[in-house]
């Protein structure tokens, strides 16, 4: 069998023996059924426009190129080159939101998306990795300067360039310009990150109270003021209709049984986003609920891992980053997960490393390597 030996001194040998190999094995696990999801669920669709039948997994294949280079180099890195790299990617993708503005591109109800020389891109998805480790830095930051009580202090609201206003007045421009795109499920679910965060952190309860209601407070203005909000939270409560998205969705996984219909499934004829944000339907018809809850597991014990090496974490910085990554993950599993079955209104949200979207797999695959390097750097320091 293959090893390194580890008398070998190098900067491989000391990654290789460093690096969380099982997290990573997870995720490449994770990619590669993607993979195998994405020319599944994208063939009929592809097939029923006049393209070739693997179209979309030749869309996808730059992406998982890069995707997984992003990932292995990514986890090489320092603490420093990590900041470095959250930061830059903080502020292009702060630029490219702006450029939302500027330049809308529509789809699905929403002007979320940046055209930049015919490469089509979602910023909000590009943000996850930065954002989630430069609020993390800042945590840690905060807590280094003013101590445990970093919330109801005076000290860190006074202006200054560590102090709560240099986190909050970007992380609210952000929500605006998500909410008035409108994209509704991402402005909720950075809230939730962030706000996990937070309560991580030490967030009082007479703080996050209140922070709930805001929470729901997003959510009923985008049903008062976004049409397609409005239409969608209506459609939810009324008796589930069979020719939706949702319903064939429902559907699908209700048709699938067990074993699943393999040849014979409808669903990726029916569901014009069964690559995308409905591939667990397609996938759980076409392969049947066994695999599907086999797949469910897998994220499961991503989780889990992700859960585990944040409450070893030595270092404060380190214990927030990887506690953010779990919630980001976690959550956009649960949405993407809630609305396939019809238990919330659509989102349009991704199933990580597993539903076809360029941006949302760069964004993932960033954010993964680099919480193995600052895990591998927190275990050996």
């Amino acid at each position: 069998m293959f090893d390194i030996p580890r008398t070998e001194d190098s900067k491989f040998t000391s990654w290789y023996y460093g690096t969380d190999r099982k997290l990573l094995g997870y995720v490449l696990a994770l990619i590669f059924i993607g993979m195998l999801c994405v020319v599944s669920a994208g063939s009929v669709q592809a097939l029923r426009k006049g393209w070739e039948w693997y179209y979309f997994l030749q869309k996808m294949l730059p992406f998982y190129v890069l995707g997984v280079g992003t990932l292995f180099v990514a986890s090489m890195l320092n603490k420093k080159w990590v900041l470095g790299i959250s930061a830059l990617n903080v502020a292009v993708c702060f630029l490219l939101l702006i450029w939302t503005v500027i330049h809308p591109v529509a789809s699905h109800g929403s002007e979320r998306w940046a055209v930049i020389g015919g490469l089509r891109l979602m910023p909000s998805d590009l943000m996850k990795p930065g954002l989630v480790i430069m609020t993390a830095w800042f945590l840690s930051k905060m807590k280094e300067r003013f101590g445990t009580d970093i919330f109801l202090n005076p000290a860190p609201w006074r202006p200054a360039w560590l102090s709560w206003w240099t986190f909050l007045v970007p992380f609210a421009i952000v929500l605006l310009i998500l909410f008035q795109q409108p994209d509704i499920g991402t402005t909720l679910l950075f809230m939730a990150v962030i706000g996990t965060m937070l309560f991580i952190a030490g967030l009082p309860r007479k703080i996050w109270l209140p922070g709930l209601g805001l929470f729901g407070a997003v959510g009923f203005l985008a049903f008062l003021f976004v049409p397609h909000v409005h239409r969608r939270v209506l459609e939810f409560f009324q008796p589930l209709d069979p020719t939706t998205q949702v319903g064939y969705s429902v559907n699908a996984i209700r048709q699938g049984g067990l074993f699943g219909m393999g040849d014979e499934a409808f669903a990726k004829e029916s569901l014009p986003d069964a690559h995308t944000d409905f591939i667990f339907a397609a996938l759980a018809e076409d392969w049947g609920a066994i695999l599907a809850c086999g797949l469910l597991a897998l994220l499961l014990v991503v989780i889990r891992r992700l859960t585990v090496t944040a409450m070893s974490a030595r270092d404060t910085f380190v214990f927030y980053a990887v506690g953010g990554t779990t919630a980001l993950f976690a959550t956009q599993i649960c949405i993407n997960l809630a609305t396939t079955l019809g238990l919330m209104p659509p989102k349009g949200m991704t199933l990580p490393f597993i539903s076809s979207g360029g941006s949302s797999f760069m964004g993932y695959c960033l954010l993964f390597g680099m919480i193995l390097a600052i895990v591998r750097e927190d275990k050996w320091k």
